[in-house]
């Protein structure tokens, strides 16, 4: 009696390859996607494209002339009228702004690191509870904390001072969060403990190991600090009242105030407001780097 056949399954005829690898994407989503791109460019560079045109007008060609389009130049005799307005106090804003933005984001960028490592490597109690109040402090705007903040400076009897801008814009909760969930993923517990065992103190662990593995964190919450505060306007007018002290900011709106009486003024806020943008594209493209590198880093791990 001879074995029973052995029946072996008919060869499949799909596609081995099909399910693998990346599905070729059709020519109208990408005409799509590309369509919403250009659209979104165009949104947000309109504005700039409509400031760099009018930086070049004179006053006469501001309100004569095409607001999208480029009359006689005078870009160079606006800037030297905006540097020499009542005794150069551009410049001084914009050393102002300088000092509140630069110095302000780099203490509130390492104060948010620090407390967001701790918060990441250390056990106490209420720390969970701790990061929650932190977490509400992201909740709450801007505006609900100036009237608070003058009054407790004006106790103090520091309104219309250097502190009474500086001070409040190192804090940054959003800074706190971003570093404890950063830490967590990439200071690893094993490291820690291997420099204490070797002998090192906390504070050496965190400025020689932990600050360099939180580098990319760091950068980005000096360029969220850095923006905002250079932008902010809502605390220097409640706080200050003395020209010297003003930033980019509220100096030109203080400018803006006064184009009834002054129409010259008009050309001076559009060359200032040109002007004031410099430096974000300027911190943003030196530091470009720095986020090309986390990113290639956490693409590596």
């Amino acid at each position: 009696m001879s074995a029973p056949a052995i029946q072996r399954p008919a060869p499949s005829t799909a596609d081995p390859r099909r399910g693998r690898g990346p599905r070729e994407v059709s020519r109208v989503s990408v005409a799509v996607a590309v369509v919403f791109l250009v659209a979104l460019a165009v949104y947000f560079l309109l504005p700039v494209y409509w400031l760099v045109v009018n930086s070049t007008k004179t006053q006469g060609d501001l309100v004569s002339s095409n607001g999208f389009w480029f009359a006689h130049f005078a870009l160079v005799d606006n800037l030297k009228h905006l540097f020499s307005r009542d005794g150069g106090v551009f410049l001084r804003w914009a050393l102002n702004s300088l000092l509140y933005a630069g110095l302000g984001a780099a203490v509130g960028t390492l104060l948010a690191t620090m407390a967001g490592y701790g918060l990441a490597k250390y056990t106490f109690r209420g720390r969970e509870a701790l990061f929650s109040v932190i977490l509400g402090g992201v909740l709450v705007p801007a505006t609900a904390l100036a009237l608070p903040l003058f009054l407790l400076f004006a106790r103090v009897h520091q309104t219309n001072t250097f502190w009474s801008v500086f001070l409040p814009s190192i804090v940054s909760p959003f800074g706190v969060y971003l570093s404890r969930i950063f830490a967590a993923a990439s200071v690893p517990d094993e490291v820690v403990e291997a420099a204490r065992i070797d002998g090192a103190g906390e504070m050496r662990i965190f400025f020689t190991i932990a600050s360099r593995l939180m580098a990319p964190a760091m950068v980005t919450i000096f360029l969220f600090q850095f923006v905002a505060i250079w932008n902010n306007f809502l605390l220097p007018r409640v706080m200050l009242s003395d020209q010297q002290l003003y930033p980019l900011t509220f100096g030109l709106y203080s400018w803006q105030t006064q184009i009834a009486r002054d129409p010259a003024l008009q050309t001076l806020v559009i060359v200032g407001s040109l002007v004031s943008v410099l430096p974000l594209i300027i911190v943003f493209l030196s530091l470009q780097r720095f986020w090309q590198s986390g990113l290639s880093a956490g693409a590596i791990k």
